[in-house]
């Protein structure tokens, strides 16, 4: 598995925390994120991650900023991205099994480190369950279309 992620001047630590804990589990983790605590802006990196996965460079995506929702939402602007922020573990396998999330968002300011490792292995081990849950998933990427 590849994992792309993405993050700005609040997460840096946290990125690398994260990239570490994903290499130790054998995951090929790809970095889109910014290495230094410089004042950077995180749409760029939301962008770059939602646009590795869109394209099949990398199979999911985690996003760490300040919260999470920043990033998030501009992962959610490239079309294909179903980008979720977590700050607890049950919302990020559910998002997984009922909206086939392929991105993960938190917040470094929200969360520490170990709530971030529950919350990425959650997410990474659960699996989407289709059926009526596709017919929705189906219904949200459908809204794209009509952009």
């Amino acid at each position: 598995m590849k994992i792309g992620i993405g993050n700005d001047h609040a997460a840096v630590d946290m990125k690398n925390d994260v990239a570490a804990y994903l290499r130790e589990k054998g995951i090929e983790v790809v970095n889109f994120g910014t290495d230094t605590a410089e004042s950077c802006s995180y749409p760029e990196y939301g962008e770059k991650v939602g646009r590795a996965v869109a394209a099949g460079e990398v199979d999911l995506g985690i996003l760490i900023c300040g919260t999470g929702v920043g990033i998030s939402l501009a992962a959610n602007k490239v079309k294909g991205v179903r980008a979720v922020v977590c700050s607890e573990p049950y919302s990020a396998k559910l998002s997984r099994q009922h909206n086939n999330t392929n991105v993960l968002a938190f917040g470094a300011r929200v969360i520490g480190i170990e709530m971030a490792k529950m919350i990425i292995d959650e997410w990474l081990g659960a699996e989407f369950m289709g059926g009526r849950h596709q017919d929705r998933v189906d219904m949200i990427m459908a809204i794209e279309e009509k952009e």
